[in-house]
């Protein structure tokens, strides 16, 4: 039973994620939760009842470095434009 203030979502709630973390272990990938759920780090869920929820893709994944751009040809037209 949470005695969180205010109270953490119970297993089943569709924001069970929002408990608070009672024991984290991230060298291994996975935080156990108030309300008995197992979060890991892929974003996958494990619910006290042995229900598995498979991870989730972000909609907007971020973009964690860029890739060194190219110099582009420089073509006739663009050289006589230059001059």
């Amino acid at each position: 039973m949470c005695q969180h203030q205010p109270p953490c979502p119970p297993a089943g709630a569709p924001d069970h994620q929002a408990a608070r973390v009672v024991a984290s272990h991230p060298e291994q990938g996975w935080s156990l939760l108030c309300n008995g759920v197992v979060a890991f780090d892929d974003t996958g869920v494990l619910l006290p009842n042995g229900r598995g929820i498979p991870p989730h893709q972000p909609a907007h994944p971020k973009v964690t470095g860029l890739l060194p751009r190219q110099p582009r040809p420089v073509t006739a037209c663009a050289a006589a434009a230059a001059r």
